[in-house]
């Protein structure tokens, strides 16, 4: 029984080409990209999951409340980790680690003692002995507890492998930043990090900060919990921390009531592990790329409406076509057929059309998988090894196909086989409806996600040409300038001798997130105890740092080396700080910061260090020296003669060390890469979703000219104008068009506010994206139906009439 469905069922593919191509592909279609989809997610979701204590594993974090704001922090003071081990028997391990840019670690100059050149590499981290334990990190070399004595390091695998191809790695000896007078002996081998880890690093050094004051708040602290542990309740204990060592702590230092009230306001947090990557908020700044989990519930959503899309065109083409499979169901029932047979076969039919998409939908999957894995920067395969996935998609085609066609089978089987033989079937019968619901469904969806598409669009147009309040263009960032030592200034003074360049700044703060960061807290001298203080960033910065960036002093001046008191009392401050001390006229007015007094000098305008996603923070300029990075402004010109020039001064004063750069325009729109990644990945299924459905719209456009060709062929024959049959094929259908972009724009703009909501700068969404979706969506469903609709009003009558 079920070789003779099939025989039937294949006979139908090769009769009906057209019409079951379009099924086939728009369902291949949709499982592609369901699957592509779903791959992503399983990736995302897999971060940090490969611990074998990982529901045991957790990050602390702290969060207080500032004037009605709740601000949150990753950073803890060095002492934090031991004390948490001491008072509390619930925590087994805890450890801490340090370091600048922790996506991937700091940047040093590096270089093997028996050699003079300089590599630059990145992933350097400082971290305890608890982090070994509680990360679970694997030393293939080596041993634990020599592994981070003073004048230690750890290297990964890789990086063994690089630097020591013969394997003799244990023991040898390093330089970092030219400095020969303190190597690193290498005292272990670690496995490389998986990369879905929210850390990845290569070298990992012991902290030599012996600075345990708990004012100083710069370590990440993990902890292992006992498996019994209260969470709840060890999190409200935790706040004796607080009592019995912070707040004495800044007692002692001096400070005020109203900073110890902030202070009584903080809670301390346990973040699992496993919700790092994708449950963090913004505002931990805590130098991390993350992924977002409403995008994997949105990007879920999208599978599944690609999903319904396809299924939707399955269902509606069936029925559509229910005329020509009536007298077939008329004889079948005359000659005994029953109901469930007739259910049975054309189930089978579906499930048949469900298992030839599988197949084209993992070939087109993996053909499109290394574009995917370049636009989402991922290194996701095809798990067809894996024990679960065949299965799964098995499963997943047959529930496909039994539920896709679950309506028509029962549709068609249902028809009274007297009326059939009789020819009183209405073609298409009371399916209508249905067919114009589920169209007003397809294109709803797609007018959603065509929004979407020009929102995403516009905001990151307006992020990446928005006024910063510096000048980003023609700006090259130097890294790893500290080997320059005692020749920094020397080398300032021959950049500046280049015609190609304007201006040149020694400063390791640069205007973009994963650079050097120092937050601290600013008072008004002077004022009453009910003062809390100002949290802000303190940037140390060279006399041309403001002029190199092309910043606006606002009030007062730049620092100037005509006052000698500037590079020991000066500040500048930005706006901002000026509102939140609400400092009217700041300009004379002195700041007290950790029992230092400073002058403001000059007030700058707000500009943006950080993604836009996050607002303006108060920020303060102080002359001193950080070295890192050189930042050097260039003309309008050559940008690759000045880069020849630079980098033949760089080689006369660090001959053993090649120039590393980069360019400060580049680096504002890496800061937005993860957004960009994003929206590109949107516009990619958008753009299936919208195939799938004007596929079927095309196809559905098509069966009606067939079903009226009679009717057309009367009407030209009677002297018809092609204006009139064209407004006859196409205006049905138009009028659905017109219905789900009256329902699309209100789901779409609300949707898309509430993404724009994360930040803090965004565009206002306008009439004019609603209009240019529903012109989009206008003018994609007229060239699907025009094409069938034009050939109808062409042909000549006697093609439709000569069956008469």
């Amino acid at each position: 029984m079920i070789n003779n469905y099939l025989r039937i069922a294949w006979r139908g593919i090769k009769k009906d080409k057209l019409f079951t191509s379009i099924k086939i592909g728009g369902l291949a279609m949709g499982i592609a990209a369901c699957l592509l989809i779903a791959l992503f997610i399983e990736d995302e979701l897999s971060y940090d999951t490969h611990y074998e204590n990982k529901n045991n594993i957790f990050r602390l974090v702290l969060e207080l409340d500032i004037d009605g704001e709740t601000k949150k922090s990753t950073h803890f003071p060095l002492p934090f980790a031991e004390t948490l081990v001491a008072d509390f028997p619930e925590i087994k391990k805890a450890g801490k680690i340090y370091g600048s840019g922790l996506a991937s670690g700091g940047k040093r100059a590096f270089r093997l003692t028996d050699e003079s050149q300089n590599n630059f590499e990145q992933g350097f981290l400082y971290g305890d002995q608890g982090i070994f334990e509680i990360l679970e990190i694997p030393l293939k070399e080596g041993n634990y507890e020599d592994a981070l004595n003073p004048g230690s390091i750890v290297i990964s695998e890789s990086k063994a492998a690089k630097y020591f191809p013969n394997g003799n790695a244990l023991g040898q000896s390093l330089i970092l930043d030219d400095n020969p007078s303190e190597p690193y002996t290498i005292t272990g081998i670690m496995n490389d990090f998986p990369t879905n880890s929210h850390l990845n690093f290569d070298f990992l050094m012991p902290i030599r900060d012996t600075n345990m004051r708990w004012s100083s708040q710069n370590y990440f602290t993990y902890v292992l919990l006992d498996e019994k542990s209260d969470l709840g309740a060890l999190q409200e204990k935790m706040y004796s921390i607080m009592e019995n060592y912070v707040i004495p702590a800044q007692i002692e230092r001096g400070r005020d009531a109203g900073f110890i009230d902030v202070l009584k306001t903080i809670e301390y947090k346990l973040q699992p592990i496993t919700d790092i990557h994708l449950k963090s908020d913004i505002e931990m700044a805590d130098g991390l790329k993350h992924g977002d989990i409403r995008f994997i519930w949105l990007f879920a959503a999208i599978a599944g409406f690609i999903l319904l899309l396809a299924a939707s065109n399955f269902i509606n083409l069936a029925t559509a076509k229910s005329a020509k499979r009536a007298k077939e169901v008329g004889l079948r029932k005359t000659v005994g057929a029953f109901k469930r047979n007739l259910v049975a076969q054309f189930l089978t039919e579906s499930v048949l059309f469900s298992f030839i998409s599988l197949i084209l939908g993992v070939v087109l999957a993996w053909l499109l998988l290394p574009m995917f894995n370049a636009m989402a920067a991922k290194s996701i395969v095809l798990p067809i090894t894996s024990s679960w996935f065949l299965p799964v998609l098995l499963v997943s085609t047959l529930l496909i196909g039994l539920i896709a066609g679950l309506y028509p089978a029962f549709y068609l089987s249902a028809f009274n086989p007297v009326n059939v033989l009789k020819g009183n079937v209405k073609i298409g019968g009371k399916s209508g409806g249905l067919r114009s619901g589920l169209v007003v469904f397809q294109f709803t969806t797609s007018i959603i996600l065509i929004i979407g598409t020009l929102i995403i669009y516009k905001q990151m147009d307006f992020i990446l040409k928005k006024e910063l309040g510096y000048d980003k263009e023609q700006l090259i960032l130097v890294e790893g300038g500290n080997v320059l030592g005692d020749k920094s200034e020397a080398f300032k003074e021959q950049l500046l001798q280049l015609p190609q360049v304007q201006q040149v700044s020694l400063s390791d703060y640069v205007p973009v997130d994963g650079s050097r960061r120092n937050q601290t807290t600013f008072n008004k001298v002077g004022v009453g105890s009910e003062d809390t203080g100002v949290l802000s960033q303190t940037w140390r910065v060279d006399y041309d740092y403001i002029k190199t960036l092309g910043m606006h002093i606002e009030e007062g001046r730049d620092f100037s080396k005509e006052f000698s008191t500037d590079s020991e009392n000066a500040v500048i401050i930005n706006r901002k700080m000026a509102h939140d001390l609400q400092l009217q006229n700041p300009l004379g007015k002195q700041l007290d910061n950790h029992n230092k007094k400073w002058t403001i000098v000059g007030v700058v305008e707000d500009f943006h260090f950080e993604s836009l996603k996050k607002e303006i923070s108060p920020l303060a300029l102080v002359i001193g020296s950080d070295i890192n990075t050189i930042m050097i402004k260039l003309n309008s010109g050559n940008a690759n003669e000045a880069l020849a020039s630079i980098s033949d001064i760089w080689d006369r004063n660090v001959p053993n060390q090649a120039i590393n750069y980069s360019f400060l325009d580049q680096k504002f729109a890496q800061m937005h890469e993860d957004v960009q990644r994003i929206g590109k990945i949107f516009n990619s299924f958008a753009l299936f979703a919208i195939l799938v459905a004007s596929l079927g719209l095309f196809a559905l456009s098509a069966f009606m000219v067939e079903q009226r060709n009679k009717e057309v062929s009367i009407r030209i024959v009677l002297g018809a104008p092609f204006r009139s049959i064209y407004k006859l094929l196409t205006w049905d259908f138009l009028k659905l068009i017109f219905i789900s972009i009256l329902i699309a724009i209100p789901i779409g703009g609300y949707m898309m506010h509430r993404w724009l909501e994360d930040f803090a700068f965004r565009i206002t969404i306008g009439w004019e994206i609603f209009l240019t979706a529903g012109t989009i969506a206008f003018l994609i469903a007229m060239l699907t139906i025009s094409y069938q609709s034009i050939a109808a009003a062409l042909v000549k009558p006697i093609h439709g009439l000569r069956t008469e």
